[in-house]
């Protein structure tokens, strides 16, 4: 089965590729996050899901984009946590989609179904939708269980660890979250 597989981060990629390759999938990657912010972030992750490009061999399409406006764009006024992660993911997974049609492939899936930190539940109702409107079979695997092994293996390759899913509202909550633990922890 020809499969396009959406990268959102090297690091989230590990175990999906390795278990994918293993179930017998042909994979194509596919770049697409314009959710990424700030800019020398996304040059980060591009850079390190490059690298694990040249280690292992992979064939990845690359939509280079920063999209910093695309995805504001596209939110609008769904900046709250819930609504603004339904509107990145299905951005991400309508591109994806498109794509996968286009290069013909017999379905596609993302990424992000590995993060224990992603909402799985969003995601899946997310590629429910986008499947149904392009016609194209998403994957649905829960990749969830590989997520440590995965990470272990990126920083065993020395990829680079981001500490926030991209957006720029998710990298204002990490600052928070820091803040708030380093407030609370005994100085």
């Amino acid at each position: 089965m020809k499969l396009l597989l959406h990268i959102c981060c090297s690091n989230c990629a590990v175990y999906p590729v390795t278990r994918l390759r293993e179930g017998g999938f042909s994979l194509k990657g596919f770049w697409f996050n314009p959710n990424i912010h700030p800019e020398p972030e996304y040059a980060s992750r591009l850079g390190s899901l490059k690298r694990l490009q040249a280690l292992w061999g992979l064939d990845i399409l690359y939509r280079d984009l920063y999209g910093l406006d695309q995805f504001v764009k596209a939110l609008g006024e769904n900046t709250a946590e819930g609504a603004r992660c339904a509107v990145c993911y299905r951005l991400r997974l309508e591109e994806a989609a498109a794509e996968a049609k286009r290069l013909k492939m017999d379905a596609f899936t993302t990424t992000l179904l590995v993060s224990p930190y992603q909402k799985f539940d969003i995601i899946t109702a997310e590629a429910a939708r986008v499947e149904s409107t392009y016609n194209i079979p998403f994957h649905y695997e829960d990749f969830r269980p590989g997520f440590r092994e995965g990470m272990k293996t990126a920083g065993g390759l020395g990829l680079y660890r981001q500490k926030h899913c991209g957006c720029t509202f998710s990298a204002m909550e990490a600052v928070r979250r820091r803040a708030e633990k380093k407030a609370h922890s005994p100085g």
